[in-house]
């Protein structure tokens, strides 16, 4: 199966001022803008075949900075959680409020008035990124390469997904403005290649050596990485 690099959307305006911008369409600030600049410095490096987004702007803003080039496919799959009277207000304010501590700790049971439940959040977005994968390895074989550009709470899901973690678990991984996370797909189980990462992607480039092992094996000892 293929391998999905996720990429959050560089900082926005609702993020420097501490407020949850949800699905409002809110833009990249100055920052934001450096940010998935340098992502895209990163990116080229790679032969990707696909690249999906959430069809929010800053998610779209953040790809047409880094991949210029690059043809869009928005899916409203990726859109961010629908975070409902929740959306616009700032985070100091939202944590007294008593569902705060509920999507701390038990988000799978966290339903936001007027929005999204997080288990729909995830269910829909983890769907999104399979139905992709497959998509993908259909049509450009197991060692394609894609690109998901969508938001922190919809990477944490997936990745946890990924780490056959319980949505209890996923508020344990972080998902920075701008971050690469990678996983890669196989027929039996994905592997988590990479969380919440700025450094160079050279060696998810495919080895023209032929594997040794079955793609659905883990390296023992841990494996020799770049």
């Amino acid at each position: 199966m293929a391998t999905v690099l996720l990429l959050r959307h560089g900082r926005t305006t609702a993020n420097a001022t501490g407020t949850l911008a949800g699905r409002r369409p809110v833009e990249l600030d100055s920052l934001g803008t450096k940010q998935a600049s340098q992502a895209g410095a990163r990116l080229r490096e790679l032969p990707l075949k696909a690249v999906v987004s959430s069809p929010l702007p800053r998610c779209r803003q953040t790809v047409q900075i880094a991949l210029p080039d690059a043809e869009i496919i928005p899916d409203e799959g990726l859109t961010e959680c629908g975070y409902g009277d929740w959306e616009g207000k700032e985070l100091k304010e939202l944590a007294k409020d008593p569902l705060w501590p509920v999507v701390q700790v038990h988000p799978s049971a966290a339903v936001f008035p007027n929005g999204e439940a997080m288990a729909d959040m995830s269910a829909r977005a983890i769907a999104t990124i399979r139905r992709w994968d497959v998509k993908i390895s259909a049509e450009h074989g197991p060692d394609a390469l894609w690109l998901a550009c969508t938001h922190g709470d919809v990477i944490k899901a997936i990745v946890a997904d990924a780490l056959g973690l319980h949505l209890d678990q996923f508020q344990r991984i972080v998902a920075d403005p701008a971050s690469i996370s990678v996983i890669r797909y196989t027929p039996t189980r994905p592997f988590v290649v990479r969380v919440n990462e700025g450094g160079s992607l050279s060696s998810l480039v495919p080895s023209p050596a032929p594997a040794a092992t079955s793609a659905s094996d883990a390296a023992v000892g841990g494996g020799a990485g770049e």
